[in-house]
């Protein structure tokens, strides 16, 4: 027998995040996104994420809705902390608007 470390089932931990950390969890869901993409999936496929319950998912779907709850998460914080700041940006159409790209 082994001993394993576990959460606590009422545990709630605070990690601080640094913007770093928040653009690469971006990147992350734009990756799994870009995936389903690839593969065709139905807006129905995604719109399951919101409708189904968890367990009922597949990996895809599970790993694109913890991603989202996790930036979901840390945008909340970002905005109860007060820790935005406010820029304009170019829209398409804009003159010299460039098309945002990962990495």
């Amino acid at each position: 027998m082994i001993k394993v470390k576990e959460l606590k089932s009422d545990a709630l931990i605070q990690v601080p995040v640094n913007r770093g950390y928040y653009v690469m969890v971006k990147n992350l869901a734009m990756s799994i996104v870009e995936k389903m993409t690839k593969e065709n999936r139905t807006p129905e496929y995604i719109k399951e994420i919101s409708t189904k319950a968890y367990q009922d998912l597949d990996n895809d779907q599970k790993s694109l809705q913890t991603v989202t709850l996790l930036l979901a998460e840390i945008e909340n914080q970002a905005q109860i902390q007060k820790q935005y700041d406010e820029k304009e940006v170019l829209e398409p159409g804009d003159e010299g608007y460039v098309a945002p790209t990962l990495g």
